[in-house]
């Protein structure tokens, strides 16, 4: 994993701060502290917000308690920097279910804290975890509903050309390799070696939407919508089974108690 060296000296520092507030407010850990989004993906504007996750632990005697607790922190945007975590238990449960979010906080190259072991041992479960047809679902999904909603249009957004096609290089990469995809964009590309067209518009439209507005609109790009129309019938016409994974309860179940034990531990010795 990368640091957060992209990432301006002192938008780091701001954020570290919270993070670090965030743990006395609430007496917790911050377990994992990641940028995601279109930061983490690559394509950014200018003006794009700092979308901050982490994930955190409570002592473990927080789930002790018969009441339901909310497992979710989070705060109004400020200064652009969007910062909200999620309880480990909570995290691990949508693990377990191939949670696209969480699948991609824990690959991103953008790490603002890392303590213990909880990130890099779900790293190495993803494999074992993660579910193609579910993340192909996921990634047809989210690029049929950007593609609806903003690219028939003879006037489009800029962004909204990587929010359609990220997810289906994602696809491309899922059916080719049967592993989850990176998030970066640029890795995601290897998927149309040898289309030195589409490759050659793509980054044309790359130069321009890292120039421009969150909002920025331009011309439709006929080259790109035709390939999207094309992947987007292709993968339509495709069955999805979902794979068993019966047991990855037991490996989840076993990383939130490791992670509370080490928890435990740190508290005692505080």
């Amino acid at each position: 994993m990368t640091d957060a060296s992209v990432i301006p000296v002192d938008v780091q520092a701001d954020i570290r701060g919270r993070l670090a507030a965030a743990e006395r407010e609430h007496g917790v850990r911050v377990l994992l502290a990641v940028e995601s989004g279109s930061r983490a993906w690559g394509f950014a504007s200018p003006d794009s917000d700092y979308d901050v996750r982490f994930i955190y632990a409570p002592p473990p005697d927080w789930y002790l308690d018969i009441e339901e607790k909310r497992d979710v922190i989070e705060y109004p945007i400020v200064d652009e920097i969007d910062i909200n975590g999620w309880d480990v238990r909570k995290a691990l449960n949508l693990f377990r279910r191939s949670n696209p979010a969480f699948v991609e906080w824990i690959q991103s190259p953008i790490v603002y804290a890392q303590e213990g072991f909880f990130a890099d041992k779900s790293r190495e479960l993803l494999p074992k975890v993660y579910d193609c047809a579910r993340g192909i679902g996921h990634y047809r999904s989210m690029a049929w509903n950007n593609y609806r909603g903003y690219l028939r249009d003879n006037l489009v957004p800029l962004k909204k050309y990587f929010y359609v096609l990220r997810p289906l290089l994602a696809i491309r990469w899922i059916e080719r390799f049967g592993r989850p995809p990176p998030i970066e964009f640029d890795r995601l590309l290897a998927m149309l070696d040898g289309d030195d067209r589409l490759l050659g518009e793509i980054a044309r439209l790359l130069e321009k939407k890292k120039a421009a507005g969150e909002m920025e609109r331009a011309a439709r790009i006929e080259p790109l919508n035709a390939f999207i129309e094309s992947e987007l019938a292709a993968a339509d016409a495709r069955s999805l089974v979902k794979g068993s994974k019966g047991e990855t309860l037991a490996l989840l179940n076993a990383l939130f108690r490791e992670v509370l034990a080490e928890t435990g531990h740190r508290v005692q010795v505080g």
